[in-house]
């Protein structure tokens, strides 16, 4: 299950990723991290794509990572009498609790914590900003609206806030039981959506309780305001292109994509780029030219992972759409610009012996002859400190916890590998890595890796040594090098 590239594909089970054999086809053909979307579907249909997805892992031989995506609140209004409306520009439309059926001039909107948050002058998206009105009035029960952006409404569309941070726990009352279920499940990573504030993450970390890592989506102009607190708190982000390109000018999506992956890169946490990167291939064998720059632009960045939605849960051409974002990404890296642009964005920022190991790694791979840095870790720092180096030669991440394995698989460059000798001493870590290099094709009997671990063994952060090591059979079997 080598891949030929750094970057990873994450893929959204859904009905047309319903079988055995679909998800089996979808990892063969590049995918690394597989989501279950908490949004739609049963907790059992739920369980059940999760043990297809570890039947395979078992068959394959390759640790296979889970991403669980929670829904976060949803915002909606009311129904009307006649099923639907037209607004038009000028005209003044309300808001409010009442809960009969709307009309032309009116519609329930039942959300308390919506009229509590809201100012005049505050703007309301409905149906995907499709739809635009401003307050000009409001109260605790209401809010008199002029329409800016006119249009059809009907039943239960959305309703986004783009204005004012509200009074919303990003966890719903179902949110809590999605986590818990999929915590009890086994996932590796919570997607957390809603998240306005660092408290949201906090919540979530602390009912996960460590069982799985933290991943927030920036969908929202709040958390993109508060994203360093939020991201110091969190594992990984997500950048949710589709809200926020509701929430805000689209215009203003690809600068704070850039400015997000490269924080998370500088701080050495993974993000995913995410939303409508192939979407014309949920009908389409091929997609568009702009969606092949689109998972380009994201891959040039630095970007960990880049996400396949709708086009592989529900659309015609799974198995083509992650065929083609692997196609597309293995071309990208072998750009000789891609290299150019990823050492002119790395950080340069040095603070820990650990930090200072990995560089060395780095730096020792790329002036040598050495075919890889193999990194043994027990909690997924060490790997994940080289990750953010993006070196040129492949990453090896040997750990005796399936699980780290597991959650590894997101982060960019990583080749997971679990290992199962012995390892208490430095030497045996050399001798697993050894023999890692040369299982999985990344070494020959001629070559040298670099080998980083940390001293004493199983203790988080503790990267403190560093070793070049032949891959021959004289360190295999006794662990002796040069």
């Amino acid at each position: 299950m080598r891949r030929n590239r750094n970057v990873k594909i994450v893929a959204t089970l859904g009905p047309a990723s319903d079988t055995y054999e679909m998800i089996k086809t979808l990892f063969e053909e590049g995918v690394d991290v597989f989501r279950l979307n908490m949004s739609h579907g049963t907790h059992d249909e739920m369980r059940d794509r999760y043990q297809m997805i570890r039947d395979i892992e078992r068959d394959v031989g390759h640790p296979a990572c889970v991403l669980a995506d929670l829904q976060g609140p949803k915002l909606r209004c009311g129904a009307f009498k006649n099923g639907k409306e037209m607004l038009e520009i000028g005209k003044t439309f309300r808001f409010d609790l009442d809960p009969e059926e709307g009309d032309a001039t009116r519609v329930c909107l039942p959300h308390e914590e919506i009229f509590a948050a809201l100012e005049i002058g505050a703007t309301l998206l409905i149906n995907d900003g499709k739809l635009r009105v401003r307050v000009l009035d409001c109260g605790a029960n209401f809010a008199n609206c002029e329409v800016m952006v006119g249009g059809e409404i009907s039943n239960r569309k959305g309703v986004n806030v783009p204005d004012v941070i509200l009074p919303l726990a990003a966890l719903s009352e179902k949110d809590r039981e999605d986590l818990e279920f999929a915590c009890q499940l086994g996932a590796d990573w919570l997607a957390l959506s809603f998240v306005q504030r660092p408290e949201d993450v906090l919540e979530a970390r602390a009912l996960a309780d460590g069982r799985a890592a933290i991943l927030s989506k920036i969908e929202k102009p709040a958390a993109v305001r508060a994203f360093d607190e939020i991201l110091a708190v969190s594992d990984g982000i997500m950048v949710a292109r589709g809200d926020l390109g509701v929430e805000l000018p689209v215009q203003d999506v690809p600068p704070i994509q850039k400015r997000l992956v490269g924080a998370c890169r500088n701080a050495g946490k993974p993000v995913i780029v995410a939303t409508q990167m192939m979407e014309s291939m949920i009908e389409s064998p091929v997609p568009t030219r702009a969606e092949v720059s689109d998972v380009a632009t994201a891959i040039y960045e630095g970007a960990d992972a880049v996400m396949l939605s709708a086009e592989s849960a529900a659309g015609l051409y799974p198995a083509e759409a992650v065929r083609t974002m692997n196609a597309v990404a293995v071309e990208v890296e072998r750009d000789p610009t891609y290299r150019t642009g990823i050492e002119a964005t790395r950080s340069t920022a040095r603070s820990t012996v650990a930090d200072a190991i990995t560089a060395a790694a780095r730096e020792i791979a790329e002036t040598t002859e050495v075919k890889a840095i193999c990194c043994f870790t027990s909690s997924g720092t060490t790997a994940i400190l080289a990750s953010r180096e993006r070196p040129k030669v492949p990453i090896i991440a040997l750990t005796q916890k399936r699980g780290t394995a597991r959650r590894l698989g997101l982060v960019w460059g990583l080749h997971t590998v679990v290992s199962t000798g012995e390892v208490t001493r430095f030497k045996h870590a050399v001798i697993s890595a050894a023999r890692a290099a040369r299982s999985h094709e990344f070494a020959t009997n001629e070559d040298k890796i670099v080998v980083t671990a940390g001293i004493p063994f199983n203790t988080s952060g503790s990267t403190n040594i560093i070793r070049v090591a032949s891959v021959d059979e004289k360190t295999i079997i006794s662990g002796e090098t040069d």
